[in-house]
């Protein structure tokens, strides 16, 4: 292949002096090929979403020596995660960076990621993401959807936050209305602990809260500072229930038709970038608690036997639902990972 693209480069040489149609330095033009990258997160650099854009960009520039062009568009600038799906099954935009929800909404099987209470630290949750198991995962998805995916990225350890009560105990939880991403797999854990979910888009998110239209949500530190939801939310639970997680995946039709050397590249940089936002995510996560108390929130911290009534109220529920729903032994070989890590 490699030889091949020498002898092309050559040839559009010669044909280019013949005609007459060189640059005027005599150079051969050589053919850019646009990546669109969209992520919903702010343009800023203490963002882990485009830090690692900026990470993956600058890495995949040089390593292609610029033939591939990464174009980063953040803030949900071309649409929200489900319309930025659609545009890469279309083929017009080629790589997004998505969070838990639209991507168990557009494909299934990866919401048992979701599973209330299934990890226990960042290093548990990272060494599942990287696993064959979800490999073959990937390779499920990208056979059915023509979505490939590239890595996990982290979104967060997720605690409860609302602007009604400090929720001390379970029962707390009930009759407040809870923000849910749009996931089947997020309404079965609400209604498991209690509460009332309902489904708001991320962008839509903090105007729903000022307005009331829902008491609570559920996120990791780095999105609740994203959005300044700390305005509207008075008090979090640092209840840990979800590792949340983002995918980074590519138009696999895109994909293929790159060379060798230049699928590497992707390759890398996403393996450079999903480090990059798993490094700053868990640096936040890990001072969530002093973060929130500085904005005037009130934190609220489990005690064990109180968390483990968390658990035992969500999980075996969610599980039951994950097995009638996705069939088969993903849920059980998933278990089987977490339970050999322990």
């Amino acid at each position: 292949m490699k030889k091949l693209l020498i002898v092309l480069l050559v040839l559009s040489v010669v044909l280019l002096v013949a005609c007459g149609g060189g640059r005027e330095s005599g150079e051969a033009r050589v053919e850019r090929i646009p990546l669109i990258y969209t992520h919903y997160q702010p343009g800023t650099a203490d963002q882990p979403k485009q830090a690692a854009a900026l990470a993956f960009q600058g890495y995949v520039e040089r390593a292609t020596n610029g033939v591939i062009q990464v174009q980063i568009y953040p803030n949900s600038e071309l649409g929200d995660a489900p319309a930025v799906l659609q545009a890469m099954q279309a083929g017009t935009i080629q790589m997004t960076v998505v969070h838990d929800g639209p991507t168990s909404a557009f494909y299934p099987l990866m919401g048992m990621y979701s599973m209330p209470f299934l990890f226990e630290t960042h290093a548990e949750a990272w060494t599942v993401f990287d696993s064959p198991f979800t490999e073959r995962v990937g390779e499920a998805m990208r056979r059915d959807t023509g979505i490939r995916l590239l890595g996990f990225g982290d979104n967060g350890i997720r605690h409860m936050t609302n602007s009604r009560r400090p929720l001390v105990r379970l029962e707390d939880l009930r009759g407040l209305t809870m923000r849910i991403q749009p996931s089947p797999v997020y309404e079965a854990m609400m209604i498991a602990l209690g509460a009332n979910p309902t489904a708001i888009s991320w962008t839509e998110l903090p105007v729903a809260l000022q307005q009331g239209v829902a008491d609570g949500q559920d996120n990791g530190i780095t999105n609740i500072l994203a959005a300044r939801l700390y305005e509207t939310q008075r008090y979090t639970t640092m209840s840990g229930h979800v590792y949340g997680f983002h995918v980074y995946v590519i138009d696999d039709r895109f994909y293929s038709s790159l060379t060798a050397s230049q699928q590497a590249a992707i390759r890398q940089g996403a393996e450079l970038a999903k480090w990059v936002h798993r490094g700053m995510t868990s640096h936040q996560d890990n001072l969530a608690k002093s973060i929130l108390q500085s904005h005037g929130v009130q934190v609220t911290e489990l005690t064990p036997q109180e968390l483990a009534r968390w658990r035992a109220a969500s999980q075996p529920a969610v599980v039951d639902w994950m097995n009638r729903t996705y069939g088969g032994t993903w849920v059980s070989e998933l278990l089987a990972e977490v339970n050999k890590l322990r």
